[in-house]
């Protein structure tokens, strides 16, 4: 069923993503992260998606930003497991960058990406749902902070890897779910983004 209004379970997710992420601000900004779960759930509810899924929007990236001095990974795939289900910590896990494979080895920053769109190959519609909200928010930030500056170059330092990496990377996420015969109706959004962000990387080049 598709979330339809206030949900307790829903708010116990909030509160949750709160606490963990408290003091979390959005990279480049002062905006709280607890923004970009919000928005992910705002987008998957406007798709018509169920509780599930908005829940584990909400929880997408305690697990892979919030560990810290009293939380290790194994704590809070238990405590999510606890509170909201193992479908929702499935789905949590199925988008969280791993920093090591299954044998342990320390994964590159490339390495990570690879994997994780190697993993949507075995993740359920659920989670590839929240994947492409998590991505249709973030590259509509980094758009929307373009606009707002006269210096791009400013907006597209704040990644590790770079102006033509990071569009890269939501191009490749795009690609990756068409090819997984994933064509629920916000792939046009996605890939509406995709473009958008190669765009404005074109006339940061030409800038130069």
């Amino acid at each position: 069923m598709p979330v339809t209004g206030y949900s307790d379970r829903i708010n116990h997710a909030f509160a949750f993503a709160a606490k963990h992420h408290d003091r979390q601000v959005r990279k480049g900004t002062r905006l709280p992260y607890l923004t970009h779960p919000a928005n992910v759930a705002v987008i998957l509810t406007r798709y018509g998606q169920d509780e599930q899924t908005v829940v584990a929007g909400i929880l997408h990236d305690v697990i892979e930003d919030c560990l810290r001095e009293h939380y290790t990974r194994e704590m809070l795939e238990q405590r999510i497991g606890e509170k909201f289900g193992a479908g929702v910590l499935d789905t949590v896990l199925a988008v969280t960058l791993r920093d090591t494979d299954d044998d342990g080895v320390e994964l590159s920053t490339e390495e990570r990406r690879d994997d994780y769109l190697a993993r949507l190959g075995q993740a359920s519609d659920r989670a590839r749902w929240v994947c492409a909200a998590d991505k249709v928010h973030n590259g509509s930030t980094i758009l929307a902070d373009l606009k707002r500056t006269i210096d791009p170059g400013t907006v597209w330092s704040r990644f590790s890897a770079g102006r033509e990496g990071t569009v890269r990377w939501y191009r490749r996420v795009y690609e990756r779910l068409a090819e997984l015969g994933f064509d629920a109706p916000i792939m046009d959004e996605l890939r509406g983004v995709a473009e958008a962000l190669e765009e404005a990387s074109a006339r940061t080049a030409a800038m130069v």
